[in-house]
């Protein structure tokens, strides 16, 4: 009984950092929403140039809804700066040295800092509103880039806090292989994205003709790219999910398995259903969490296949 009571003791901490971790994720899956729906209603220059102040004041001096949408953005953003770089130093006190727990809370800290200045960025180089430069797609999809890696250093935190006792085996190699390809339309679909955003087609088959005229702008003709490659890769998704439940891992694999096909069905249908409703911005947002909850997914399915575990830390400490 003494032993029982010790160990619920010494897990107690560790616990809480778990469902901590997951809900800083989880408000920075918010934060990254908000973003999308700053660049989808145009709102990007509701602050005017000026960053981190808000038309050179800290608090907005206009009540327009752009500048409203804008400072919102900067504010959760803060936010969310603050509770990482919380859970990097709790990790700190929670884990030893050499944790990947610690390591991870710790990485997560730094792409929190090139999230918020790739963030500036936009604003300052005047990426926002109506510009449609081949540097602002570019700038985009590396902002796009390392949000999945801040999304990714959070996911790991969480879970190798929960598995504590997590063994490096030999890696299920089609799984880490659909971590890239994840990113690889991820970019895709924010230049796709943009450009629904300023070239919005009047009707679907509008739409289609635009994709495929010469005469239109760059990020038109790339649109079609994006559609084209999402179904190839979720039939990789499918295979890689297929190929984890025949494989026959433990619990937390079939899980992450399931949850990987539920995800990519969902986002297939709805990306059909934003093609057919031309982008509305409420279909956009939708989704992007879905691209980023199946993003974590994958993640998980790879952190599962690679490593020898037992019952996660919460769920051994429940059953206790």
């Amino acid at each position: 009984m003494a032993t029982l009571v010790t160990s619920r003791l010494a897990t107690r901490p560790a616990r809480a950092f778990i469902m901590s971790a997951w809900a800083v994720l989880g408000w920075n899956l918010l934060v990254i929403l908000w973003g999308a729906y700053v660049r989808a209603s145009g709102s990007g220059a509701g602050c005017g140039g000026h960053w981190p102040l808000c038309n050179g004041q800290v608090l907005p001096p206009s009540h327009q809804a752009a500048t409203l949408i804008e400072y919102a953005h900067r504010a959760t953003s803060g936010i969310a700066l603050m509770g990482v770089f919380a859970l990097a130093l709790w990790a700190r006190r929670v884990f030893p040295k050499g944790h990947r727990a610690r390591t991870a809370a710790a990485l997560a800290a730094l792409f929190i800092v090139t999230e918020a200045l790739l963030g500036a960025g936009l604003v300052l180089f005047n990426y926002v509103a109506q510009d449609a430069s081949a540097g602002r797609a570019i700038y985009l999809s590396l902002h796009l880039a390392n949000t999945q890696l801040l999304l990714a250093a959070l996911a790991i935190t969480a879970w190798f806090a929960a598995h504590p006792d997590a063994k490096p085996a030999r890696p299920f190699i089609p799984a880490l292989m659909a971590l890239p390809v994840a990113v690889g339309v991820s970019i895709t679909g924010v230049i796709a994205a943009l450009g629904d955003t300023l070239f919005p087609a009047t009707s679907l088959a509008a739409g289609i003709r635009q994709d495929f005229s010469p005469a239109v702008a760059l990020l038109v003709r790339l649109r079609v790219i994006h559609p084209a490659l999402a179904i190839v890769s979720s039939a990789f998704f499918i295979y890689v999910a297929l190929g984890a439940l025949r494989a026959r891992y433990g619990q937390g694999t079939q899980r992450a398995a399931w949850s990987v096909l539920v995800l990519v069905l969902a986002q297939l249908c709805a990306g059909a259903l934003n093609i057919a409703l031309l982008a509305p911005v409420w279909m956009q947002l939708l989704h992007l969490l879905l691209a980023d909850l199946l993003w974590i997914a994958l993640l998980a399915l790879a952190l599962h296949t690679g490593h020898e575990t037992s019952e996660p830390l919460v769920l051994r400490s429940q059953a206790a």
